[in-house]
Formats: C-alpha cells, sequence, structure tokens
C-alpha cells in the first residue's frame, strides 16, 4: 500500500476528480491523502476515503510537503494549472521542489498519474 498525496489547482480540480473515478479501484487499494478542497472532491466523487488536510493556499501544500520531508508520502498527484498565475505560488514551487529533492514519484497531469499509478 502506498501513501498517494492527491492536489489539484482550481480550474484541474474537475479533471482530477474524473481520473479518481476512472482509477477509483485502483486508488482503494491505496492511502490517500489530500488538500481540504481537493481531497473533499475526490471523495465526494468517489466514495474513496482521503485524509483531508488544510486547504492548499491556507497550508495544505506545505503540510504535504512536510509528509514528503519526513518520509510519510509515496507519491504525489498535483494536476497544475500551467496558465494561470497563484497567489500561493511559492508553496507550490516548494511542495514541487520537495518531491523532487526527495525523489518520490510526481504526476502534474493526468497522463502521468496513469504511468504513477501502474508504477504503485
Amino acid at each position: 500500500m502506498a501513501r498517494i498525496g492527491l492536489v489539484a489547482h482550481d480550474d484541474k480540480k474537475d479533471e482530477l476528480v474524473a481520473w479518481a473515478k476512472l482509477n477509483r479501484d485502483k486508488l482503494a487499494l491505496h492511502e490517500l491523502w489530500g488538500t481540504g478542497t481537493s481531497g473533499g472532491r475526490v471523495t465526494d466523487g468517489t466514495g474513496l476515503p482521503v485524509t483531508r488536510l488544510l486547504s492548499g493556499p491556507l497550508g495544505g501544500d506545505a503540510q504535504l510537503g512536510a509528509m514528503i520531508a519526513e518520509g510519510r508520502l509515496d507519491a504525489l498527484i498535483f494536476f497544475q494549472d500551467p496558465l494561470t498565475a497563484m497567489p500561493h505560488d511559492v508553496d507550490i514551487k516548494s511542495l514541487t521542489r520537495l518531491a523532487t529533492l526527495y525523489n518520490i514519484l510526481l504526476a502534474p497531469n493526468h497522463r502521468t498519474a496513469d504511468a504513477v499509478l501502474a508504477a504503485l
């Protein structure tokens, strides 16, 4: 069982939920963590239990980053919107930097998320 973080920018939340629905049975085999809104949307859309952290801009991105640094997260599914400026861009960069630094699986879109889930 892997520990997977789930997060999506506002314009990508519907895409994350649609991807989670398609992969519900595979995701059910893992421990899921998510930022407040993203985690809630995945639970509502799939019925899967997702441990919800704070909303991303309120510290959820930092909480996921801390989990990565502490070795408590194996993969991060983070559907990003590269065309929209985010007010908490510093937190987002920190989260993706930590995923890279600690060599965990990182998926910024659904095609990569498919590969990450297959690898788990």
